[in-house]
């Protein structure tokens, strides 16, 4: 049995389908990202998942559990990163990561996890005194108090600067090591090719690739050519002379998918000489998770985000002192 299982989820909110038939599992010990555009439907699947919001299809399970008839069992075995918020504004880190020890049978020690996530120094300090990165890696120790068998986490090394990054990435990896396996969103796809071991890239509320960032970079044709040039220049014309799809990125910035072979280089710096054109700059080697991303999506038109009336706020858990599933 998986430890997180999606089968055929769906969510609707009126009219609007947020997830139209979604499948994956997670397994324990595993770090899977959650990837898509703003409106993919990745927050409504997490939030079936922790419990907070009813599917309109599908089945979920969560530790073999129903996390929304099941809820009060569950809570105790999961921990939920909010991405923002949450934490009264005047209260200091050790204070608040005790109080949530108090939510616990099992908790971790709270001057230990203060340590962990990088914070012993600024254990004086209130929430509203720490930086955003601060905040992000003391969310991250709440979520860890109850040492959970699965970890939610949202967005958790957004705001955060590059020690921090490699902190909290370092959390995670030590996480999955000791079992707890690792659900996290995010929109850093760079942090997800580095952390995740695999990856869930959904669109528009359906599963459009799920492996490795290692497969889905490989499966997508192993190699690409960017390189600068002056905006707005034919892409078409250059494609034809590439035999390849050229695509401007950001003005001036071009990518050409195909190999990155001495023939391929000629033939497009023999196009930007025909046509007197100055090259910027050159870079070529495998395709990033980024552009595998880019392509296997619709990152234009994205769906708004929707909040359905009646459903309840999705909030920091509250266990209670009840007894954690085995590991």
């Amino acid at each position: 049995m998986s430890v997180v299982e999606v089968s055929e989820l769906t969510v609707l909110y009126g009219a609007v389908k947020a997830v139209d038939g979604l499948s994956f599992n997670a397994e324990r010990g595993e770090v899977v990202a959650l990837l898509g555009p703003n409106g993919a439907g990745k927050t409504s699947t997490v939030e079936v998942l922790e419990g907070y919001r009813r599917p309109t299809a599908g089945q979920v399970r969560v530790l073999g559990l129903d996390p929304l008839a099941q809820h009060a069992e569950l809570a105790p075995s999961i921990g939920v990163m909010l991405q923002s918020g949450g934490v009264y504004s005047g209260i200091r880190p050790l204070e608040v990561l005790r109080l949530f020890a108090s939510f616990y049978a099992e908790p971790a020690d709270p001057v230990d996890l203060l340590e962990r996530v990088g914070l012993s120094h600024r254990q004086r300090s209130t929430w509203r005194q720490l930086s955003g990165g601060e905040q992000q890696r003391l969310s991250l120790a709440l979520a860890l108090m109850g040492r959970p068998l699965v970890a939610f986490l949202d967005e958790p090394a957004a705001g955060v600067d590059v020690k921090g990054r490699q902190l909290i990435r370092s959390v995670v990896r030590d996480l999955a090591q000791d079992g707890t396996c690792v659900l996290l969103t995010t929109h850093d796809l760079d942090e997800a090719e580095r952390v995740a071991d695999r990856v869930v890239i959904i669109d528009r509320g359906t599963l459009v690739a799920t492996g490795t960032p290692q497969e889905l970079m490989s499966g997508s044709g192993g190699g690409e050519i960017r390189f600068g040039a002056p905006p707005g220049i034919d892409t078409a014309s250059l494609g034809r002379a590439m035999l390849a799809a050229v695509t401007e990125t950001s003005p001036g910035e071009y990518h050409v998918a195909v190999e990155a072979s001495p023939g391929n280089v000629a033939a497009l710096t023999g196009w930007l000489a025909e046509q007197d054109l100055a090259l910027g700059d050159l870079r070529a080697g495998r395709q990033r998770l980024e552009d595998v991303f880019l392509h296997l999506t619709s990152v234009t038109g994205e769906v708004p985000a929707v909040v359905a009336p009646g459903e309840p706020k999705r909030r920091w858990p509250r266990p209670g002192r009840t007894e954690r599933a085995p590991r």
